[in-house]
């Protein structure tokens, strides 16, 4: 048995890809909008892995006898800053705005950091992936990336907070390549655990 239909409940288009990177060439990736999801979730948990459960289980129980999947994946995910108490946190993509752009999020940050020594600049992104089988079983992985915000943008690469993520020895995650980046990852690391629960299930 093998994964070939994948419903993932998120519009963002750089999740899509990495998911579909680490899923490798034989899993068709859609997103819950391409799937025919198209209610807004509410992301009320405190904690990621509550979130990331949230939203796989919304997609499942609405999509769950309309198209067929073999599993709805959930990511829920976001940088923590030790010198900001650890926010944005879970708030991640709403903190600052939710429209407001990252390049924009990501000079206040750096702003708020100015004169902050290398070693309180700690940090690390955190990723819970929730998957909801077809059988209704649910799966929840946590991993992380430590790392450290960087005192000025580098990269072309990634999306969201990664031009100011410095991995150890490696730049930020915009600097590295999509294979670099999933090797070290929070959310390469996530998937790699996920795909191990999938393996022993006889679905990969």
């Amino acid at each position: 048995m093998s994964i070939k239909h994948v419903i993932a409940a998120t519009k963002n288009a750089g999740k899509i890809r990495e998911f579909k990177q680490i899923l490798g060439e034989d899993a068709q990736v859609v997103t819950m909008t391409e799937a025919g999801f198209t209610d807004e979730i509410d992301e009320t948990g405190t904690t990621f892995e509550e979130n990331a459960l949230i939203k796989a289980r919304a997609v499942y129980e609405a999509m769950k006898g309309r198209r067929p999947f073999d599993l709805v994946i959930s990511d829920d995910s976001g940088l923590e800053i030790d010198y900001f108490d650890k926010k944005p946190g879970i708030y991640s993509s709403r903190w600052l705005g939710e429209d407001t752009p990252y390049d924009v999020k990501n000079q206040i940050v750096l702003d708020r950091l100015a004169g902050v020594p290398e070693e309180k600049r700690t940090a690390r992104y955190v990723c819970s992936i929730a998957c909801v089988l077809a059988n209704g079983e649910e799966l929840v992985v946590t991993r992380t990336a430590e790392g450290r915000i960087a005192f000025a943008p580098s990269g072309e690469g990634g999306f969201g907070y990664d031009p100011i993520f410095e991995f150890p020895g490696l730049g930020t995650f915009a600097d590295l390549t999509p294979e670099q980046k999933n090797s070290v990852s929070h959310r390469g690391k996530a998937l790699a655990a996920l795909e191990e629960l999938l393996k022993e299930r006889g679905m990969l």
